[in-house]
């Protein structure tokens, strides 16, 4: 009897090992899911807002460079001198590129999937 006992325990034992196993596995299946969702969106909401400021961006760029060519009666200098500035942008952002993409995209990214649920 006492062994029947001991085989019921373990059988039990066994079977309660396998349902944590299979929940585990589909709460880690849920989390990945999750990230990767919360990953895409954010990816998404970028690409939309990037795509939105490039818009407005070359709106005032004309718009700047019209204004600045009838002050000098000359429509070309206006979009040189447009040009020249973006140059000197880029050179900036160039000289900084590391800092401000990889230190905001890993702080972004740590926050996402290093927060405690």
């Amino acid at each position: 009897m006492a062994f029947e006992e001991v085989k019921e325990n373990v059988e039990d034992l066994k079977q309660q090992a396998k349902e944590l196993l299979d929940a585990n596995i589909r709460y880690y299946k849920l989390w990945g899911f999750k990230m990767l969702m919360k990953t895409n969106a954010m990816i998404l909401k970028m690409v939309m807002l990037g795509i939105l400021a490039i818009l407005i961006l070359l709106f005032f760029s004309v718009a700047l460079a019209l204004g600045i060519g009838y002050a000098l009666d000359n429509h070309a200098y206006g979009f040189l001198i447009v040009g020249c500035i973006y140059l000197a942008c880029f050179f900036i952002v160039y000289s900084v590129r590391d800092k401000i993409v990889e230190g905001q995209l890993l702080a972004r990214f740590s926050r996402i999937l290093l927060k405690k649920y």
